[in-house]
């Protein structure tokens, strides 16, 4: 059974590999109107944002004071998502992955760089 330091590693990893999904998922030119006409990408997106959220719900059971900024509203906007699917736009996932993953991609890298 993995100790809970384990568990942290392996969500932290699992939060870092969606978001070099998402990224990958992205038009090189981070063109909104391709992103928003693109509906196996913006479905890729939304399925791995939820994969970040749930990670860092597991890590909050586990360290409630994490020191991720604004770790509360990842899970929320996973719940979001995931229970209020059908109001999803792409305008909400658009700013999601281009106003606040790099700052997260960023907290997550300096993490597992420990």
């Amino acid at each position: 059974m993995h100790n809970k330091a384990c568990n942290i590693k392996i969500w932290l990893k699992d939060i870092e590999q969606s978001i070099a999904e998402i990224y990958s998922f992205l038009p090189e030119s981070r063109n909104f109107l391709e992103f928003k006409k693109d509906i196996n990408s913006r479905k890729a997106v939304e399925r791995n944002i939820e994969i970040i959220g749930e990670a860092m719900s597991r890590i909050l059971k586990e360290y409630p004071d994490f020191p991720i900024e604004a770790s509360r509203k990842i899970v929320d906007t996973r719940n979001r998502i995931i229970h209020g699917y059908d109001s999803v736009s792409e305008d909400v996932l658009w700013l999601i992955v281009i106003n606040y993953l790099p700052n997260l991609e960023k907290q997550v890298k300096d993490l597992c760089a420990h």
